[in-house]
């Protein structure tokens, strides 16, 4: 930098007489130093976009290691790391991933690099302009959102011309979003756990937790803060070695992705399928299963990746491995005992 370097005491008082307003000029003549110094810390302020009390409220250690004596080097280091944000990202999504270790693997390749202190900074600067909406990073395999659009596709009985409406089972991998849809008769409990079944058995595994609406077929009885799972659906999910998680009432935020999700598929399967008949409850399916191909092998606008594609690099081996046998559908009945001993369910 500029000048002279100044101790951490004197770099206290200069952030200081900054938050109180002074000039660069006006600090330079009260501490005594050269004034293009000053400046030179200035710059950096601005660099890491830091206010004053965010500056005072860290420790010495910290202070010391966001500061370096070469404006150029500085330079050099910050382009090299900055083009790295975007694969930080990317990697943070894998399970086990933190800043740490993946700072700790940036040194070994880089032992000029940043320290600790200035890596996290910078990436925490970018990934706030990123993703200023606030969105939630997922874990690869970790959760399976499921819910059914409100909207329902139909098909059309050939004996005797009735038009079946039937519901839309929807389930998204919120890591790559990898995206599951099928058509069933009803959303009563065996169709719910037969779309469950048929999901964890086309995506090849199972997640840590399965995240549904508060569905009858999926919750006895709603809570706040501690809904009763449905016996069925809570044997489904000990059969396949994960727990079932249903998002909170009337918070929409906490399954937003799938959400999203279902308005998309409105666009890109409904839509499609919007003006051709079908004569069973197959056909529809085999229709809806050709135009999920085409949605999971869309293009994102932000890069050249997929949902198909970032599901089998970044979350299927995160999945754990799916049981041999297949569930058998049980049922679950509080038995009361009458007066004469007998058990009448």
């Amino acid at each position: 930098m500029a000048g002279q370097r100044k101790d951490k005491m004197e770099l206290r008082t200069l952030i200081l007489l900054k938050k109180k307003g002074l000039s660069n000029r006006k600090v330079a003549q009260i501490m005594n130093i050269n004034r293009k110094t000053v400046d030179s810390y200035i710059r950096r302020f601005k660099v890491l976009e830091l206010d004053h009390a965010e500056l005072l409220a860290m420790d010495d250690a910290k202070l010391h290691d966001l500061f370096t004596e070469d404006d150029q080097t500085e330079k050099i280091r910050y382009e090299h790391l900055s083009s790295q944000f975007s694969k930080i990202q990317h990697e943070l999504k894998r399970p086990g991933a933190t800043l740490q270790t993946i700072w700790q693997n940036y040194l070994l390749e880089h032992p000029d690099g940043y320290r600790y202190t200035q890596f996290t900074t910078h990436y925490r600067k970018w990934r706030g302009k990123v993703k200023a909406s606030g969105k939630l990073e997922h874990k690869a395999g970790e959760k399976l959102f499921v819910d059914f659009t409100g909207k329902k596709m139909a098909y059309v009985d050939r004996i005797t011309g009735e038009v079946i409406p039937v519901e839309i089972f929807v389930a998204v991998y919120p890591c790559s979003q990898y995206t599951f849809v099928k058509a069933v008769a009803s959303q009563k409990r065996e169709d719910f756990i037969d779309c469950l079944d048929s999901c964890l058995r086309w995506s090849g595994g199972v997640p840590q937790a399965i995240v549904s609406d508060n569905l009858k077929s999926a919750v006895s009885k709603g809570s706040k803060y501690a809904p009763e799972i449905n016996k069925t659906l809570a044997d489904f999910a000990l059969f396949h070695s994960c727990v079932v998680d249903p998002a909170r009432p009337y918070h929409p935020q906490d399954k937003a992705l799938v959400e999203r999700s279902v308005t998309l598929v409105y666009q890109r399967i409904f839509y499609p399928l919007d003006k051709q008949t079908f004569f069973s409850l197959k056909e529809l399916n085999v229709a809806i299963a050709e135009q999920l191909v085409l949605y999971n092998d869309y293009l994102f606008s932000h890069g050249g990746s997929t949902r198909r594609s970032q599901f089998i690099d970044l979350e299927k081996e995160y999945l754990s491995p799916l049981p041999v046998s297949t569930y058998n559908l049980r049922y679950f009945r509080r038995a009361k005992v009458q007066k004469i001993s007998h058990v009448y369910l």
